[in-house]
């Protein structure tokens, strides 16, 4: 009778150390999830840092077009680094330094006397 009922329980399992416990596929998805996260919340810091970068850039530099696309569009950190590295011309060490090398436009007029 205990062999037709670990037979028929369907989701026993049995590990290097003996008997695992009930899983069903609820506990799968639970370890799948524990071992993506760290990959995740890494994704998310990764992608939050160079979009900040490049916001912060295209907006010092009035370049609103490219703000709004780096807003809306959402690659990863690929768009931003393309737009800082190749766009925008910045150097690594530039990246977070509050002279970026281009300040936007003055739209003064000088009056000379």
């Amino acid at each position: 009778m205990y062999r037709n009922n670990l037979l028929n329980s369907g989701y026993e399992s049995w590990g290097p150390f003996g008997h695992m416990g009930s899983w069903g596929p609820e506990g799968w998805m639970l370890v799948a999830i524990a071992i993506a996260a760290p990959f995740i919340i890494a994704a998310i810091v990764w992608s939050v840092v160079w979009k900040g970068l490049a916001l912060w850039h295209s907006a010092r530099r009035g370049q609103y077009w490219w703000f709004l696309i780096l807003m809306v569009v959402n690659t990863l950190g690929i768009l931003e680094i393309i737009y800082l590295f190749f766009v925008a011309k910045l150097k690594f060490k530039d990246l977070f330094t509050a002279h970026s090398g281009h300040a936007p436009a003055e739209h003064h007029q000088h009056h000379h006397s």
